[in-house]
């Protein structure tokens, strides 16, 4: 019974950290996130534009939360040849934020899962081809495998978008994705996944 007990504590814990991360604090406007996206002060310089589909207020507040993982992630992508970066795992801050490439065939979209994270953040950005990218709140998707592995699964029902160059996705832990599914023409697709820690551990 007492084992129970924590479990279930632990799993409440979970949940309500999860959602406070989606919390907007009361003294931030929508039109101060929205100002703060297009200044670009959290770009470091960096090119690449936000998709249009990237939650702004979880945006803003992660950032604010981990602002030395952030900058680490941006300036990755910003001094990184990423046309000629070989696919493997790439450690930037420990375990804290790292990235993996990856060179390899998309998928047909009923091969691929519906998904959510809740340790680590997703910043997604395709380096060469294109792919199709599904985006659902995971509030409103049916769970089909519980978590594991940082990992959710879901039947969910969303909007698609085909990712190519010049734009990064965002996925956050109420962000339910259906990444990598083979848009025509494009057999090969390049890719860089970085994984950015919902909390710092130092």
């Amino acid at each position: 019974m007492r084992y129970t007990a924590i479990i279930c504590a632990i799993i409440l814990f979970t949940i309500s950290f999860s959602c406070r991360v989606l919390q907007l604090p009361q003294t931030v406007s929508k039109k101060t996130v929205s100002k703060w996206v297009d200044k670009r002060e959290w770009s470091g310089g960096l090119s690449l534009n936000l998709h249009p589909s990237v939650n702004q207020d979880s945006f803003y507040i992660a950032y604010h939360r981990t602002k030395k993982l952030w900058d680490a992630a941006f300036a990755f992508l910003k001094n990184q040849d990423l046309d000629t970066l070989k696919p493997g795992k790439y450690p930037i801050v420990g375990d804290e934020v790292f990235a993996t490439v990856t060179e390899a065939p998309s998928n047909k979209i009923d091969d691929v899962k519906w998904e959510s994270h809740r340790k680590y953040i997703d910043l997604q950005y395709i380096i060469k081809g294109k792919e199709m990218i599904g985006v659902a709140d995971a509030s409103k998707a049916t769970i089909t495998k519980p978590y594991s592995g940082d990992a959710i699964n879901y039947n969910a029902e969303g909007k698609y978008y085909i990712a190519g160059q010049g734009e990064f996705f965002l996925f956050f832990p109420n962000d339910a994705h259906r990444p990598t599914i083979k848009v025509e023409g494009y057999d090969v697709v390049k890719k860089i996944v970085i994984k950015i820690q919902v909390a710092a551990t130092r």
